[in-house]
């Protein structure tokens, strides 16, 4: 294979390190980007190159950088795996058009899918269950409620009474019923509205204990979670990768739909380890127009994330200990540790006791966007 140039941002992030190795692996010559010089996929030795570019809150610094970073460069493929980079490159995506390959929505999907607000209003015109959604403070009549940014970024918090829904901000924040049981993703690779891979999962752990990224997860396949998966993203004529998040309800056995990811997950290690290598099909898609689709993969594939992850989980819930060192020791159950690669993980482990002590610090190892009563 010719060395074809491969730019990935946000190398800080554990799914990007994902994405490095597995393209690394086929023979990509990889570039890792981050506004941050210390990032652990630089020191992947997957990673070829280095870039620190501006912060994408700086939109206009960042996009002139890349504009004249991937012309210079001759990058094939630009991907971007955060979520402001994400959305700030659909802004700009006709800029890159000439210049390299840049395999995401346009801001008319990106926009619905990167706000929670949008989202959840697209999803009830379709017939998509959601939480029960309070336009009006006078509206709610029962609780725990969670107020939610509209963006990812947005602080998340989980209320108990109307004094403490009163003491936060809520501009640019929804408001939502608290959706008990355990939480789904389904993952898909589109190609213009035409689903082109497909996976899906259970979350095992996930930290925040309350609700937050997989800490733990297993792969598994579910007719209705896909049904309402590709509902969705079809209806919204996606092109890229998206994770569509759901929690079924405890209460009626029904999938809610928590929000879009609308670009590559944390889970991701997962979905490769799976047989679902999205990172190379989307390089493929990208390049070559179209792929095979991938609809079929194992199941019953178990991963952990160590670091920082499933450590913060298990200190915030010690009733964890046993499951988390049941799988640590399994050598069935995978983990993102390679001992052929490590110094991203040494990175990960430094990374975790400085979590550790700032949560501490702060006072919010075990619950830090608050503890819902149910």
């Amino acid at each position: 294979m010719s060395e074809m140039r491969i730019l990935i941002t946000d190398a800080g992030y554990k799914h990007t390190l994902g994405a490095i190795r597995s393209l690394g692996r086929r023979g990509y010559y990889i570039v890792a980007g981050a506004s941050s010089k210390y990032a652990q996929s630089f020191y992947s030795r997957y990673c070829r190159e280095r870039v620190v570019y501006p912060h994408p809150r700086d939109e206009r610094e960042f996009i002139r950088f890349l504009t004249n970073y991937v012309e210079d460069n001759q990058i094939d493929v630009l991907l971007p795996v955060g979520y402001l980079t994400t959305t700030v490159l659909s802004k700009y995506k006709d800029l890159f058009a000439d210049r390299t390959k840049l395999p995401i929505p346009d801001w008319e999907q990106m926009k619905i899918a990167c706000n929670k607000d949008e989202t959840m209003n697209f999803a009830q015109k379709i017939g998509i269950a959601i939480p029960r959604t309070y336009r009006d403070i006078q509206e709610i009549d029962r609780f725990p409620i969670v107020a939610k940014g509209v963006r990812e970024s947005g602080q998340i918090r989980y209320l108990n009474s109307l004094e403490e829904l009163r003491r936060i901000d809520t501009s640019n924040t929804i408001i939502q019923e608290f959706i008990p049981g355990e939480g789904y993703g389904f993952f898909a690779l589109f190609n213009r509205g035409e689903p082109r891979a497909i996976f899906m999962h259970r979350r095992i752990r996930e930290y925040p204990i309350t609700g937050g990224p997989s800490t733990a997860a297993v792969s598994i396949y579910d007719r209705e979670l896909m049904t309402l998966g590709l509902k969705l993203l079809r209806g919204l004529r996606w092109h890229g990768v998206a994770m569509t998040e759901f929690k079924k309800d405890s209460r009626d056995g029904k999938y809610k739909l928590m929000e879009i990811n609308p670009k590559f997950w944390g889970s991701l290690d997962l979905a490769i380890f799976s047989g679902v290598d999205f990172p190379y099909l989307l390089v493929r898609m990208a390049t070559e127009g179209d792929v095979e689709p991938v609809m079929d993969y194992k199941v019953g594939i178990r991963i952990m994330w160590p670091f920082p992850d499933d450590i913060l989980h298990l200190l915030a819930n010690p009733k964890a200990i046993r499951s988390f060192f049941r799988d640590f020791f399994d050598q069935n159950v995978l983990t993102n540790i390679c001992l052929s690669d490590m110094k991203p993980n040494l990175f990960q482990i430094l990374a975790t006791l400085r979590t550790i002590l700032l949560r501490l610090k702060d006072g919010d190892l075990k619950f830090p966007h608050g503890r819902p009563r149910i």
